[in-house]
């Protein structure tokens, strides 16, 4: 067998493609290193990965779990990608529902040397005790925004939040000693109060959070001190107060083909091809955020008044059915014609930013998204609409990496006029030199492939170290 006298590291992420996929890439760092691994998931997310590399298929398990059914969740439903956002918390609750049967696949699985799990799986430490396995939360933010939401002992309960008014959450938490300016808007905060209204789970987000943390043996972090060495400490010494391990950014090779979309992707690179050098602005707001209809049509006209050369992927909301998609304005596309390139679905979207025409993208804030884009030193438009994003995009800004578009600190509204000068600023203007050059720059970090094995090397130490020194005790 392949596993035998192997360590073997077992991973649970998060049912959304913003996790499984980070989460996969650990893994093949991980079996590169000679680790066995057991991926656990639910059969269509499974399904949905990209494919492994084939000389690492014997020493990646992909473990299926059936998601059990739960009320008012669609049968099909086994990803965050496949709801609304206002009926994640069902997903929630299905998910909890693998309690059992993941605690039976660990208890009679090959000898175990680490569980690695996300923030939703805040019910696994005890389980990983009762086996006498260490166990690690493995977090797919940056340290500054998890920075942010406090002593895991606070979003438990267990002590008191200091935040009582909607004045102390548009601040900079206390607890953040180093000076800042990431802080919220006003529309991020209310967004995110009313959605929380309803959570037929029974356990908020900030419980699971902090209880992830609270529970595990060590934080993994997909970061690096080259890029944040402050806020990693602050987190590892003042805020979580245990052991906050970088495993680097995990870049992903632009030569891994994901899919068989060969054709889509010769007629994209046709279009990329005709473009001039780094002049394409490349749009995709992620794989869940749904835009209104007021936001897709100010965003489609600030495109089209940018007068900039555009690829703009856009994705069918889950509300959607059959051949239904979001409708554009009238004309549109006659307008761009040629200037503009409309990609309904799925994109390529590592090929896409690492094509010489690319040079910014508009980007919904999403840390693997960023990632990726500043891999190929592109400047940043800021557009965030959920969770941590409205965090990255102060960050980014903060550092004039990129610039946030313009909105209505009430309800978060931005008008086409606030696109196309932003996207201007940043790509042609000559006051947004800084953005670019400091993007450019980014590439050193982010997309430094030799710095981020080194972190991986460490890493894989880290875990043979803990299980040397465990076994000595």
């Amino acid at each position: 067998m392949e596993s035998e006298g192997r360590p073997h590291v077992v991973l649970i992420p998060w049912l959304a493609i913003g996790h499984l996929i980070p989460f996969l890439e650990l893994s093949k760092c991980l079996a590169q290193k000679g680790f066995y691994i057991s991926f656990v998931s639910t059969p269509r997310n499974i399904e949905s990965l990209p494919k492994i590399p084939s000389y690492l298929l014997s020493l990646i398990n992909l473990v299926k779990l059936p998601l059990p059914r739960v009320d008012n969740l669609p049968e099909y439903a086994e990803s965050t990608a496949d709801l609304s956002v206002d009926k994640v918390h069902y997903l929630k609750k299905a998910f909890d529902g693998l309690q059992a049967p993941l605690a039976n696949f660990l208890e009679n699985s090959v000898p175990i040397s680490w569980i690695v799990y996300d923030f939703a799986a805040y019910w696994l430490p005890p389980i990983a005790n009762k086996l006498g396995v260490p166990c690690a939360f493995f977090c797919l933010m940056n340290a500054a925004s998890i920075a942010w939401t406090g002593p895991p002992s606070m979003l438990m309960g267990i002590t008191e939040d200091p935040r009582k008014t909607l004045e102390d959450l548009l601040g900079v938490p206390k607890w953040i000693t180093l000076p800042s300016n990431i802080v919220f808007r006003l529309y991020e905060v209310l967004r995110l109060i009313n959605g929380n209204k309803v959570n037929v789970s029974g356990v908020s987000e900030g419980y699971r959070f902090g209880a992830a943390v609270q529970g595990c043996d060590a934080v993994f972090i997909r970061s690096c001190t080259e890029f944040e060495p402050d806020y990693l400490r602050l987190v590892e010494e003042e805020i979580y107060k245990k052991p906050v391990i970088p495993v680097g950014l995990l870049p992903p090779s632009v030569n891994e083909k994901s899919g068989d979309n060969v054709d889509k992707w010769e007629e994209i690179s046709k279009w990329l091809d005709k473009q001039k050098e780094q002049s394409v602005a490349y749009v995709a707001i992620g794989t869940e955020a749904a835009l209104t209809k007021e936001e897709l049509t100010e965003l489609a006209l600030g495109l089209e008044q940018s007068q900039l050369p555009f690829f703009w992927v856009i994705r069918k909301p889950p509300s959607l059915a059959g051949d239904e998609w979001v409708a554009l304005p009238d004309r549109f596309d006659e307008r761009i014609s040629g200037r503009g390139f409309i990609c309904k679905g799925w994109a390529p979207q590592l090929r896409i930013l690492s094509h010489p025409s690319v040079g910014g993208f508009l980007t919904h804030c999403g840390w693997n998204s960023i990632i990726e884009s500043l891999g190929f030193g592109r400047v940043l438009g800021l557009l965030p609409f959920r969770a941590e994003q409205g965090l990255n995009a102060r960050i980014f800004e903060e550092r004039k990496i990129g610039l946030e578009i313009p909105r209505d600190e009430q309800d978060g509204s931005f008008t086409r006029d606030a696109v196309a000068k932003t996207l201007r600023l940043i790509m042609v203007d000559e006051e947004g030199e800084i953005f670019r050059s400091n993007a450019k720059e980014m590439r050193g970090i982010f997309g430094n492939k030799d710095l981020h094995d080194r972190y991986i090397d460490n890493f894989v130490q880290y875990l043979h170290d803990y299980k040397c020194k465990e076994s000595q005790k």
